[in-house]
């Protein structure tokens, strides 16, 4: 005679249904790209690279990582039961490793199942959280853990900037979950899982989301205009090891471009004196009263700026400092 199975706790419980019901929207993705066949001269599509995303909306929009769909010539979607499809590409934000994709309604048997958007606005430490994704190609694999820390900061991997208050979790996350929904303990997606630190590129317990507010702002820019417009300076400036070597702390900056937002305001660029050294441009050092010690300040401006803001920019110009007005312009 079987043993009667043992009662699920509350806990259990609740678990199981959160996974039944953001099951159908987690989708798994997989980027293709096209070589030509050594042998026969064919074109051939080969897989590049898989991932995990996740239904934004009833129209057939699809988010994931920027970096799951990089370079891909076509990329297929799948859905919980059912068969890879064609996915276009509407549009993608490198900066903060999101893109859009959507996929044909015509070719669903039934509607679309959006994912419930929950907020990263007031996350705490501690606080349960669920990753859903597919992990080494083991298709919607529910994995659970806290929230390790918030406000973390890593570097794009697409653009090298810097995509702050990122979620910290060591919920289990593993090659192919980039791009899958992290979700809080009612479902609703507080970010997307899209790093590990680790030596051996398996889960180490450090893993890294995507603030859902962040994504937010990037997928209806997308959705609208097939990009995302963002304000800029129209500057470039040194790395900021270079800055600390000099022994000063701000932003230096090595070209203000053409007819650029800080060129119009009169923000000066290094240059090389006629002997060829070195003579070092502006640093900005505080942006509407606002300390900027390093390179991350500045585009923490930046971030909660927008298009036509005017900045009070303070800057150090040859032992003085001076305050410029720059106003902000959209990025191309």
């Amino acid at each position: 005679m079987a043993e009667a199975r043992v009662a699920l706790t509350q806990e259990e419980t609740r678990t199981i249904q959160l996974f039944q019901r953001s099951r159908p929207s987690v989708v798994y993705i997989t980027s293709l790209t096209t070589r030509r066949d050594a042998f026969t001269l064919n074109m051939l599509e080969i897989p590049q690279g898989e991932g995990s995303g996740f239904v934004w909306d009833k129209n057939g929009h699809v988010v994931t990582n920027y970096h799951v769909i990089r370079g891909a010539s076509d990329v297929l979607v799948t859905l919980a039961g059912g068969e890879g499809q064609p996915a276009k590409v509407v549009g993608y934000d490198e900066d903060k490793d999101v893109a859009v994709l959507q996929i044909n309604l015509k070719e669903m048997e039934g509607p679309l199942q959006p994912l419930k958007l929950g907020s990263s606005s007031d996350l705490e430490v501690g606080q349960k959280v669920f990753a859903i994704g597919n992990p080494f190609g083991l298709d919607h694999t529910l994995t659970t853990g806290v929230i390790s820390g918030t406000g973390r900061e890593i570097s794009s991997g697409n653009t090298g900037r810097p995509i702050q208050d990122v979620i910290q979790t060591d919920a289990a996350i593993n090659p192919g979950n980039s791009g899958g929904p992290l979700l809080d303990s009612g479902g609703g997606a507080i970010g997307i899982n899209t790093a590990i630190y680790s030596q051996s590129g398996t889960s180490s317990g450090v893993g890294f989301a995507i603030p859902i507010d962040v994504v937010k702002s990037s997928v209806e820019q997308i959705i609208q205009y097939g990009k995302v417009v963002r304000p800029i300076m129209g500057i470039s400036f040194a790395p900021d090891q270079s800055v600390e070597q000099l022994g000063m702390n701000g932003v230096l900056v090595l070209n203000a471009r053409d007819g650029g937002p800080a060129a119009k305001a009169g923000i000066r660029g290094s240059t090389r004196d006629e002997y060829g050294r070195l003579v070092l441009g502006d640093v900005i050092i505080a942006i509407n009263g606002k300390r900027i010690n390093s390179a991350s300040d500045l585009y923490r401006v930046l971030d909660k700026s927008s298009v036509g803001d005017k900045l009070d920019v303070e800057v150090l110009r040859a032992d003085a400092t001076e305050h410029v007005k720059i106003t902000l312009e959209a990025s191309g």
